[in-house]
């Protein structure tokens, strides 16, 4: 699953020796793209976007689309704007200006219930101390496809089935979800959201808190359904080498900006990486998926 469909054979040519002086940027902030590689319409628009909290402005004109099957990453230093952003989109915030548009409608003049049938969320700190048992959790997310009053029937039996095995939680679907560990509650999540059999995906740092065998679990799972089934994704991720490992295209946040926008390979090269965490990396190719591969370098290695 690791190295599925995943690198292109793109050669990248942005590595270099130590010592590592800091280089700024030669893009600028606020330099980006917002046309993709696809010609397809954008299954979701985001426009102009202008939003924060109480008097305190949180990002600033951002515009994107996201073509249909995309595999989107928004990444970025500690307070960039991405979890800010990740709430708009999601409908928890409302923007101060500008839109975002689903299938070309205006999200804030969707009603719940239709967009809770095409799209699913899957927040950051999601409640584990519920009673409820694994296999009930789950079954909340047929909820949007059942009518008022309306029992589940054997669809839904049959897809809540289908994802507590693709999430691996079939063996405790019986177990409480505070009995859960950590790792085994956010596929729980996971399977809730996949329940709702969405066309577009929307998940805020997945994998946070998690160790590596987790992490790569939970992604990989989304990753298959975004190769298999043609389900949108766009993810908040943190760490940047899990960025470029699942994800086709990445948005890089600087101070509520966009940074950069494109392929793994377009911005996640050094002199980029550099100017927006203002540390030093080297940025070499992953031999196994051919994609950019971020490395640390201490403050004693670089001898400041």
């Amino acid at each position: 699953m690791m190295g599925e469909g995943q690198g292109g054979g793109e050669k990248m040519n942005n590595s270099r020796p130590l010592p590592l002086p800091f280089i700024p940027s030669r893009q600028g902030r606020g330099s980006f793209r917002t046309e993709t590689n696809s010609d397809a319409l954008p299954l979701l628009k985001v426009t102009d976007l202008v939003a924060g909290y109480q008097d305190r402005k949180i990002i600033d004109r951002i515009s994107f689309g996201v073509p249909p099957g995309c595999f989107l990453g928004i990444i970025g230093p500690n307070g960039s704007g991405k979890t800010t952003l990740f709430r708009v989109i999601t409908g928890f915030l409302n923007p101060w200006e500008g839109e975002v548009l689903y299938q070309g409608k205006n999200t804030a003049r969707i009603p719940a219930s239709d967009i809770a049938k095409e799209i699913a969320v899957m927040p950051q700190g999601m409640d584990s101390t519920f009673s409820f048992r694994v296999e009930e959790l789950v079954a909340m997310g047929r909820f949007p496809h059942l009518g008022r009053l309306q029992k589940s029937g054997k669809r839904d039996r049959d897809v809540i089935r289908q994802v507590l095995q693709l999430t691996d939680t079939e063996d405790f679907k019986d177990k409480k979800l505070f009995e859960l560990s950590g790792g085994e509650r956010q596929r729980v999540f996971l399977a809730q959201a996949l329940a709702q059999e969405p066309k577009l995906l929307l998940l805020d740092e997945p994998t946070a808190h998690l160790d590596i065998g987790h992490q790569i679990r939970i992604l990989d799972v989304i990753k298959r359904l975004n190769r298999t089934e043609g389900m949108t994704v766009i993810i908040v991720l943190h760490d940047l080498n899990l960025a470029s490992l699942y994800c086709d295209r990445l948005i890089l946040l600087k101070d509520g900006f966009i940074f950069e926008e494109g392929s793994p390979s377009e911005v996640m090269t050094y002199e980029t990486i550099e100017a927006v965490y203002e540390t030093v990396v080297l940025v070499n190719e992953n031999p196994v998926t051919k994609r950019p591969h971020v490395l640390l370098v201490s403050m004693e290695q670089q001898g400041r």
